[in-house]
């Protein structure tokens, strides 16, 4: 859901208040999003059947799976950001480093995916560096303006306090708001200044209909656990079968509590050869459970479009056939990795923007920026060495190499190459083009 205000209207303490209840009123979503992801399946709040029959509630997981499976895929090796610049690059790292951006993009990663987007502030601390977190929906929301650019209007985080008042910050594109909860109303508070240029919270979508990655699979996962749960109490009772006398009267002693007891006595002839002993037993559905179960956990992940890592055709698969068990999931981290970045290009802008990051001339040099995203596979690293060595003469050395997985980066790689060259330490020496100079050149 985009939240949408009209740019030209001014923003009050009402329009704000409004804007919470709309977002309160989503919470309900996130926090069924939020239950499932985290085991809190719909089957375990169930109505409770009778005791004398069994009631198991199994819970499988898929949630947490495909999300943990996708974002250790797509966010696994941290995003890679350069500039041609060595100062730019340096301070980029610096921030990055500060600001333990690593552990920031795999966290928001996983956020988008369980709650279909989430947010990322700049806030400045007691040393006047800035800084950057992730925050999930269940307290922030951004409104965009009503233009065909749908450019950030405000965005608003706030809680309830121990009396049930609201109290928060309202972030626009120059000033940070306090906003607190007197009697009746919303008002605003203490205001500060910031100097972004934009509003200080950036949106980050899993993809454009702000959907939850398993949100398409929801009531795939809630059947295969009703269909699991349904088949270990078929289990139960087959364990517990009643014990069916017929033919013969039992007395009161011998049968005190039929239910308990699990045994059915029906009398009414004197011929022993009549008397019939046995369990009852129920029609046997396994096989049909066990197409359901089967057919069900293809869904799971077909309509996921996340790879059964544990699927042991998969193991066995190399080269072509395992790209294409991928293919699915490598559609969804493209899409995402496009959403992310520009979510990171309105980030570095917003950091640019202060001179006591970046220098004043140097504010534009984000659209420069180059972002490297690496998809966590196992890699064969003697593969992309061939690769790398048959493309000597063919591209540059810092495409070639930027083939090889172990090189985290490859300017740095360049400068060490050159140095061990120049020092007379190296194995290999390097032709008049730069390139890898090979035996007898």
């Amino acid at each position: 859901m985009i939240l949408i205000h009209p740019a030209e209207e001014e923003v009050t303490a009402e329009v704000v208040n409004n804007f919470i209840e709309i977002h309160q009123a989503e919470l309900a979503r996130y926090m069924r999003l939020k239950n499932l992801f985290e085991s809190q399946a719909p089957i375990l709040s169930l109505d409770k059947k009778e005791p004398y029959k069994p009631d198991n509630r199994l819970v499988v997981n898929h949630a947490k799976y495909t999300v943990e499976t996708f974002n250790g895929y797509f966010a696994g090796i941290p995003v890679k950001v350069s500039h041609e610049d060595k100062n730019v690059s340096e301070r980029i790292e610096q921030f990055l480093r500060m600001n333990d951006m690593d552990d920031n993009f795999a966290e928001l990663s996983k956020i988008t995916s369980i709650y279909g987007h989430g947010f990322e502030l700049l806030y400045q601390d007691e040393e006047s560096e800035t800084c950057c977190t992730y925050n999930n929906p269940l307290d922030m929301f951004i409104v965009y303006d009503d233009t065909i650019a749908q450019k950030p209007l405000f965005a608003v985080r706030y809680q309830f306090d121990s009396e049930g008042k609201i109290n928060g910050q309202l972030f626009t594109k120059n000033e940070e708001v306090a906003i607190v909860q007197g009697e009746e109303d919303l008002a605003f508070a203490e205001t500060k200044l910031h100097y972004y240029g934009d509003v200080p919270v950036i949106e980050y979508i899993e993809n454009e209909e702000r959907q939850a990655l398993f949100e398409p699979i929801e009531s795939l996962i809630n059947a295969y656990d009703k269909a699991l749960s349904e088949k270990a109490n078929d289990v139960d009772y087959f364990a517990d079968a009643y014990l069916c006398i017929l033919g013969a009267e039992l007395d009161e002693d011998g049968v005190t509590r039929i239910r308990d007891n699990r045994t059915i006595n029906i009398f009414g002839t004197d011929d022993a050869s009549k008397i019939v002993v046995e369990f009852l037993q129920k029609p046997d559905g396994d096989t049909t459970q066990e197409h359901l179960l089967d057919r069900l956990e293809r869904l799971v992940y077909q309509i996921a479009m996340v790879s059964n890592i544990n699927d042991e055709s998969f193991g066995n698969a190399s080269g072509v056939a395992l790209e294409f068990k991928l293919q699915p999931m490598k559609n969804l981290a493209a899409m995402k990795e496009r959403k992310f970045t520009s979510g990171m290009n309105r980030r570095f802008k917003m950091l640019f923007n202060l001179p006591t990051n970046i220098e004043a001339s140097k504010k534009d040099e984000w659209r420069n920026l180059k972002y490297r995203f690496t998809r966590n596979i196992p890699r064969n690293i003697a593969d992309e060495a061939d690769t790398a060595s048959s493309l000597q003469g063919v591209v540059s050395k810092k495409t070639q190499l930027s083939v090889l997985s172990i090189v985290d980066n490859v300017d740095d790689e360049i400068e060490k190459m050159a140095e061990e060259n120049n020092s007379g330490n190296s194995g290999y020496s390097t032709d008049p083009n730069g390139g890898f100079a090979t035996e007898g050149s």
